[in-house]
């Protein structure tokens, strides 16, 4: 009974603890995580309780940048304040020259031209000009009108001839119109100039001679099919009742266009005459002829 307490359970032994490699790991302060690439000593890689410790430098822009800066903005304002001064120096001289600096404004699409008959001719006048204008529209309307015939007429088998000729009375006949006798009509009201009024009587006369041969087409060209009058109307309704209906209705076109023109250019006379324009283009006659005789 004796041997079955021989040892004491209380007994000291005399046992190292740190003989087991585990402990001695321990007892040294080494962790096993201590060698991870999360606890490295580069800069770049900070782990988030040290962040409070860096300080970023953000780069400030010196006094001479500064400077340098405020000298290149005063630079750019004298070169814009000295190019408004030129703009204004144009304009004043152009004003006493008596040239006006028009924006285009029409067509309102694409404009190409200056039309504002409200605010540039004498509002006893803008009547007449709005009338003369519908008479350039209409000019327009009636050579467009004669491509469409002639197309027609091409179609049911005639010569290929008219429809290029159509297209050169269109092409020429509508942007003629407005330089030659349009535009001078628009000045004429807007300066009182004499001048202008002649060269718009001239081309006019011209102007309403024209359609008025186009109203009847004469067979002189290509017998007379290039333009929508009344003879090669009644030839072409009696083969093709199509083509002769649209023969008919531009040579009817024709016609209003030239009652409006022969109104137009009644009224310009009528205001020419009463303005004393007349008068003044006498005596600058006059002026002219004693002038060459000396």
């Amino acid at each position: 009974m004796g041997n079955r307490y021989e040892s004491n359970p209380f007994d000291e032994n005399e046992v190292n603890p740190f003989s087991d490699p585990a402990v001695r790991g321990k007892a040294s302060g080494k962790s096993k995580f201590a060698g991870g690439s999360f606890f490295t000593k580069k800069t770049g890689n900070v782990p988030p309780s040290d962040f409070n410790n860096y300080s970023v430098d953000i780069p400030l822009d010196t006094t001479g940048d500064l400077n340098k800066r405020e000298r290149e903005l005063q630079t750019k304002e004298a070169e814009l304040r000295r190019r408004e001064q030129d703009v204004q120096r144009k304009e004043e001289a152009a004003a006493r020259a008596g040239i006006t600096l028009d924006e285009k404004n029409w067509p309102p699409f694409f404009p190409i031209i200056h039309h504002d008959v409200a605010n540039d001719i004498p509002i006893h006048l803008q009547k007449l000009q709005y009338v003369a204008f519908s008479s350039f529209l209409g000019l327009g309307l009636c050579l467009l009108w004669n491509i469409i015939a002639t197309t027609t007429a091409w179609i049911k088998g005639t010569d290929v001839t008219i429809w290029f000729l159509a297209i050169i009375y269109f092409i020429s006949g509508f942007p003629g119109a407005y330089v030659l006798w349009y535009r001078p009509l628009y000045r004429a009201f807007r300066t009182e100039s004499g001048l202008n009024f002649t060269w718009f009587f001239i081309f006019y006369l011209l102007h309403i001679g024209f359609c008025i041969f186009a109203a009847v087409a004469p067979p002189i060209v290509f017998k007379g099919k290039s333009l929508t009058g009344i003879l090669p109307a009644i030839d072409l309704v009696s083969g093709n009742v199509l083509v002769g209906i649209f023969y008919f209705i531009g040579f009817g076109l024709f016609c209003l266009e030239v009652v409006v023109s022969i109104w137009v250019i009644q009224q310009v006379y009528m205001y020419f005459r009463g303005s004393g324009q007349a008068a003044q283009m006498k005596r600058e006659a006059a002026r002219g002829a004693v002038r060459a005789a000396f």
